[in-house]
């Protein structure tokens, strides 16, 4: 089936996301009794995200015809003989006035009506609410038959839907790469059938045919930035030398002993305190060796070191305790930090749940606000799921055995998406291998019935 782009300003882009099939009309009847039927309207009016019965009724109030949607069988009917080509431009000025956005003209938009009785498209991209002219007839028709409120599953099907339309335009530009691709391969054939007829074959005759070849090869060519948290943390070390990265823990020490009134310095292979209390000290730090480096510093660091971890959780801790410290705060708060978001959110995750065994799943549905918050697109849905891995695995078996209530409950409330808890548990279960990690172990059960779900509504 032939699809077309949504909106008429849209109609050359090649890469335009946002796509409806091209709609089939069909002539019935003769005389007086003559309509036009439109074939897929159904079909077309599932792309805008509307109800096949405005379309219809839009186009019987256009036309000055009778118009009628059968809910039962999907068919849609108008009065009278209408070109095709007149239903298109009619449908157009209907995407304009009902389906795109009036400020950013992204067609992902929710029709809303006020207690007032006014009609206004919510745009779910950039948030714009557009106001619909109230002196249109179809005005009428859309409040005496309002669109059914979208429920937590009709959102999910709707991402769902979204995602296989975003892989038709995919398989849609792969198509016509292939097509170009093979274009270039037949020109290339040409010149080295051209080449092969002459009788000298010197370098200077063969040139031409090596560069468009290497062209080619250019073309295939995609050049990718490693954005992993792995990859960041070894740029990081590359870029810091040791001297660097000391000053840099020496600034994160110095943060956290404001509040000591004794500084400790190293002398002579020995410690000592500006309040020369060394008595103390040494029944504190007990030292074999006195003359020896690493052992002075394995010491010291006992007494001062403070991992970036251990830091960002004192830190999430101290605005969470906080009564007015809102969740909303929170998620500016580490929007505004400079560490790595995996870090972030493993050690926001902990300072939430730290401790917690038994009762786990209650403890997430307490503070269920908290992690709604940071949780945004399926980027960072990943970042929670990781975290979660993270702290089960040094939490107490307790908390591990209740992994699985956890997730079932952040997926009913739309917390989390399941193609993104497969893609989870596919990774983290091939990286344990044959070892049996409890933490998949107990999960595996939910992912099994989210997949059976999944195959029977689809058959549904």
């Amino acid at each position: 089936m032939a699809l077309l782009n949504i909106g008429e300003s849209n109609r050359d882009d090649a890469f335009y996301r946002y796509k409806m099939p091209k709609m089939i009309t069909k002539i019935e009847g003769r005389g007086n009794g003559i309509k036009t039927n439109i074939v897929n309207m159904v079909d077309v009016a599932k792309a805008l995200g509307r109800l096949p019965s405005y379309t219809t009724k839009y186009f019987g109030c256009e036309l000055g015809a009778q118009s009628k949607f059968d809910e039962k069988t999907g068919t849609s009917h108008v009065n009278g003989a209408h070109e095709t080509a007149k239903l298109s431009s009619l449908l157009e000025i209907f995407i304009k006035k009902y389906v795109q956005c009036h400020k950013c003209g992204n067609p992902e938009t929710e029709i809303l009506i006020s207690k007032t009785q006014m009609i206004t498209l919510k745009c779910s991209a950039c948030g714009y609410v557009s106001d619909v002219d109230m002196r249109d007839k179809l005005t009428t028709f859309i409040l005496k038959n309002p669109p059914e409120k979208k429920t937590g599953k009709d959102k999910k099907a709707l991402r769902r839907a979204e995602k296989e339309r975003l892989k038709a335009g995919e398989a849609a530009d792969e198509d016509m790469k292939k097509a170009k691709k093979d274009s270039k391969k037949k020109g290339h054939e040409g010149l080295l059938l051209k080449g092969s007829n002459k009788k000298t074959s010197s370098d200077e005759d063969r040139s031409p045919v090596s560069q468009d070849e290497g062209e080619n090869d250019d073309d295939d060519v995609q050049w990718l930035t490693d954005a992993s948290v792995e990859a960041a943390k070894q740029r990081i070390k590359e870029q810091l030398n040791s001297v660097t990265s000391e000053m840099v823990m020496l600034e994160n020490l110095d943060d956290h002993e404001k509040d000591k009134s004794k500084i400790f310095s190293i002398k002579n292979g020995e410690l000592k305190s500006d309040s020369n209390s060394k008595g103390e000290i040494q029944d504190n730090v007990s030292l074999k060796q006195p003359g020896k480096d690493v052992e002075i510093e394995s010491n010291l660091k006992e007494l001062q070191e403070l991992s970036i971890h251990d830091e960002l959780v004192l830190s999430f801790k101290d605005k969470i305790q906080k009564k007015s410290y809102k969740p909303s705060q929170l998620a500016s708060f580490m929007q505004s930090k400079d560490s790595p978001p995996q870090e972030l959110m493993n050690a926001y995750f902990e300072a939430l749940f730290e401790g917690t065994g038994k009762g786990f799943s209650k403890e997430v549905s307490k503070k269920k606000q908290y992690l709604t918050e940071v949780v945004q697109d399926e980027n960072s849905q990943m970042l929670l799921l990781r975290a979660v891995d993270a702290f089960c695995n040094h939490a107490r078996v307790e908390a591990v055995k209740e992994v699985s209530l956890v997730l079932k409950f952040l997926y009913d409330q739309d917390v989390l998406e399941e193609e993104i808890i497969y893609e989870w548990f596919d990774k983290g279960s091939a990286e344990v291998g044959n070892k049996a990690s409890p933490i998949y172990k107990n999960v595996k059960p939910l992912v099994e019935w989210l997949k059976n779900a999944e195959a029977e509504s689809e058959e549904d």
